[in-house]
């Protein structure tokens, strides 16, 4: 009986928090062998036996070279966060993505899975029950909303029977290990106020729901072709309030909820002066609120995953309320914000 080949994974963005969870979850998976690419060096990477491959993904080279060999790409690495330069957000984004997709072609690589974002739909209003047929806004409020959506219709544009893609589109992930959003919560819980009447119904997504996803994804692409240059939701298929989710957060790291107000005609104006200070100012870091930032917290944004079903055989594998008891458990036993 012969040994069935392994597939050889490179992961994009292999020590962030996404990219890293898929990485560990395939590397203890037989039939996989793992590469990571990033810019950084991660022991705990090391450990589990994945090669690390350091460099820049919007140095052409840099990710030539990544790509050798390689069976499948997820293409999790991505500039997140709503402040900042639009050429930063382009060089990594946008370029970066157009170099993995002719890396792949140079390379043969024949399955690619991008990671995608819900707010490349988002124009600022409620997002209830929408599905993939929704359309690109006309406009953006933020510059990684926009370089996101310019990189996914670049994987769709590329997709095909050489290069079989599929975009996925997680929405607000969490978990321990978390390195953006619930560590942006935690630090900024004492300043956090409920934006209009907060009552506003959002998806989230635990990591491990997220992996889940993205591996039945790649196994879903190589088994069925015409799914290529699909895009799909992911979300727990369990929406929630917006100040539920946030305040059940602070109540696993023992901090207290959140219940000051500030109804929305007021908090817009506040971030426009405060965006406008820090423009003035030259303030490099990321402002404590922005205008994107306060329509996000006051609007409705849950999804149809109809698709992700039907196509990916895609079901939340980890419920909300087990994430939560994870997390509390990850507070108390690994780390404090």
């Amino acid at each position: 009986m012969t040994q069935e080949k392994k597939q050889n994974v490179l992961i994009t963005g292999g020590g962030g928090f996404l990219g890293k969870a898929i990485a560990k979850k395939l590397a203890a998976t037989d039939g996989y062998t793992v590469k990571s690419f990033s810019r950084n060096y991660y022991p705990e990477l090391e450990s589990l036996g994945i090669q690390q491959i350091q460099g820049d993904i919007s140095n052409k080279k840099d990710v030539e070279n990544a790509c050798m060999g390689i069976d499948l790409v997820f293409h999790v690495a991505a500039k997140t966060g709503v402040w900042g330069k639009y050429k930063d957000y382009y060089k990594t984004n946008v370029s970066g993505t157009k170099n993995i997709l002719t890396a792949c072609k140079k390379h043969k690589i024949s399955r690619l899975v991008y990671t995608s974002s819900p707010s490349v739909v988002f124009d600022g209003s409620d997002s209830k029950g929408i599905d993939e047929s929704a359309l690109y806004p006309k406009s953006y409020h933020c510059h990684y909303s926009k370089t996101k959506a310019i990189a996914e219709q670049s994987v769709v544009k590329a997709s095909g029977l050489d290069l079989k893609t599929i975009i996925l589109r997680p929405h607000l992930i969490w978990g321990p290990e978390d390195t953006n959003l619930v560590p942006r919560i935690i630090s900024r819980a004492k300043r956090l106020f409920i934006v209009g009447k907060g009552d506003n119904i959002v998806d989230t997504l635990y990591i491990d729901n997220a992996v889940h996803a993205h591996i039945l994804a790649a196994e879903k692409l190589e088994k069925n072709p015409n799914l290529s240059g699909k895009i799909y939701f992911i979300t727990q298929d369990e929406p929630v309030y917006l100040w539920d989710i946030i305040n059940n957060i602070l109540k696993a790291n023992s901090l207290k909820p959140v219940k000051k107000k500030m109804p929305i005609w007021l908090a817009l104006p506040l971030g426009a002066f405060i965006e406008f200070a820090f423009h003035i100012l030259r303030i490099k870091k990321e402002p404590q609120i922005t205008r994107f930032v306060i329509k996000e917290l006051a609007t409705s944004h849950w999804f149809d995953i109809s698709a992700a079903k039907r196509d990916l055989d895609y079901a939340p594998v980890i419920s909300i309320k087990e994430g939560l008891r994870r997390l509390e458990m990850w507070f108390e036993n690994e780390a404090r914000y």
